[in-house]
């Protein structure tokens, strides 16, 4: 079977073609509850189920998530059940999301330090990452006492690893050589 992002790819690409930048956050709230429904461990055996019907396992998606999708989503629902392709929905969402944060020039930031971060030091990473990657920057932040002292930050493919622990490994490695 071919890869899950090679497949979802054209669904998210759709999606977001046929959306209007007015319904693209609800599209948004759409696939995040269609991908956790389908990769939720207890209805991963009832999906994959091969005596139940494409419609059956439509239905019994779009019946968990009832009246909370947009409009359009049973559509989909229906469509990638008929293709045998509802395992793609995490992959959608997650595709769709980087095609919005490009159009909207928004960018999801991880920052993990091994201390609380306050306010006014996230803004200032906030702004200093916004300059450096010309994009509005929103920062996720989560406390790893693991690291030991500093911060990581992961925007997209960037890494910036600032940690204690970091710095150790790497001095750890110099003094074997």
């Amino acid at each position: 079977m071919a890869d899950l992002k090679t497949i979802a790819r054209p669904y998210a690409r759709a999606i977001f073609e046929l959306s209007s930048p007015d319904d693209r956050a609800e599209w948004s709230q759409t696939l995040a509850l269609l991908a956790a429904v389908v990769a939720d461990e207890a209805l991963q055996p009832i999906l994959t189920d091969p005596g139940l019907s494409r419609t059956q396992k439509a239905d019994l998606v779009l019946g968990i998530c009832a009246d909370t999708l947009c409009p359009a989503a049973p559509n989909l629902v229906r469509l990638l059940a008929d293709n045998k392709r509802l395992e793609a929905l995490p992959d959608i969402a997650e595709i769709y999301e980087t095609l919005r944060a490009e159009a909207e020039k928004t960018l999801v930031a991880d920052l993990i330090s091994a201390f609380e971060v306050d306010k006014q030091q996230r803004k200032q990473i906030a702004q200093a990452l916004s300059k450096q990657l010309q994009r509005e920057v929103v920062l996720n932040c989560t406390v790893d006492e693991s690291l030991l002292g500093g911060a990581v930050i992961r925007a997209g493919d960037w890494v910036i690893d600032g940690s204690a622990r970091s710095h150790l490994n790497k001095l750890a490695v110099n003094l074997r050589l």
